[in-house]
């Protein structure tokens, strides 16, 4: 028996409970790990909310990211062995000392990579790839705004987008976060619970507007980050923080100049193995050059899980959090 964190009830925070739970052995195709560290993130929320429904049922343990050490395979598993270190965005299951994952979803990681630092960015550094990389490939004189620029997913983003030659604008909610954003590569902040965002935008790009705008907040966004926009420019709405964006006339992209909307996920792009290993590829090697640097700044224990989720969506948090099974 392990210790893992479940969700018997959706709710609050406080519906995470500690308990002990039986790990079985790999089946076909899977592989099992002696977890080092477990990603805390926004999706986690999600599914103990019940905004998402739990593909297993209940009770469930939480959490889709995290690195360990394998400790056993399965049948049919030829690509990784035993002792091989992984990390990997999977179903449900990160939040708990040991877990059995499929093998397809597991990457090897390379030696200048760390426990902590692959749990702390695997989904949401593998989201940036894709989101600058793919969804809008960002690059020299791209014009972008970036809503939590402080958060898990933002301080990555700015950093990876000024690499890439971007401007980088970026909305965060206090002082602090807003050097710790500058910091990380955002060159333009705004706070916006003082300031209005597309004003600043306008005046900042000398009414130039953005050519895409990357939008993990939502409700309390939008449309207001479709006016931050360039005539044909995308908004690429890939969280809900604040809430679901409610469902709108199409016929608003036109009227506000013919805009891309789209609301990726990672679990599309990296639907094939191959993409999840280019897209992981992408990250170790930006993160191993030194170009983007995962902060993770919150870390808790496995007992501790409600108040990381407290924290997270109280919007106390900044860079990435993690849990120490």
């Amino acid at each position: 028996m392990v210790a893992a964190v479940r969700v018997h009830k959706h709710g609050g925070p406080e519906v995470l409970t500690l308990d002990d739970v039986e790990v079985p052995a790999p089946g076909q195709g899977q592989v099992k790990l002696k977890q080092h560290a477990v990603g805390v993130n926004f999706i986690d929320a999600y599914f103990r909310m019940g905004a998402y429904p739990s593909p297993v049922g209940m009770p469930f343990v939480a959490g889709n990211e995290g690195a360990g050490e394998v400790t056993a395979v399965g049948p049919g598993v030829t690509d990784i062995k035993v002792v091989d270190r992984i990390a990997y965005v999977a179903p449900l299951g990160a939040y708990s000392a040991e877990r059995v994952l499929p093998a397809d979803r597991a990457v090897k990681l390379p030696d200048s990579i760390s426990y902590e630092q692959a749990a702390a960015m695997m989904l949401k550094g593998m989201t940036v790839q894709y989101l600058l990389n793919r969804t809008y490939k960002v690059g020299k004189g791209t014009i972008c705004l970036i809503h939590a620029a402080a958060g898990g997913v933002g301080l990555i983003a700015c950093q990876w987008a000024n690499h890439l030659g971007a401007t980088v604008i970026g909305t965060v909610g206090s002082k602090e976060k807003g050097e710790l954003a500058k910091k990380h590569g955002c060159h333009h902040v705004i706070y916006y619970r003082d300031e209005d965002f597309v004003a600043r935008v306008k005046e900042i790009t000398s009414g130039k507007l953005c050519d895409v705008v990357y939008d993990g907040i939502g409700k309390t966004t939008f449309p207001a980050s479709l006016d931050c926009l360039r005539p044909m420019g995308y908004f690429v709405s890939f969280g809900s923080a604040s809430g679901q964006i409610d469902a709108f006339n199409i016929n608003l992209l036109q009227a506000k100049g013919s805009l891309f909307a789209t609301r990726p996920t990672l679990n599309h792009y990296a639907a094939k193995r191959q993409d999840l290993l280019d897209i992981a590829a992408d990250l170790f090697k930006v993160v191993g050059s030194g170009a983007v640097k995962i902060p993770i700044n919150q870390k808790f224990s496995l007992k501790d899980a409600a108040k990381a989720h407290k924290e997270l969506e109280g919007r106390e948090t900044t860079g990435s959090t993690i849990l120490i099974p």
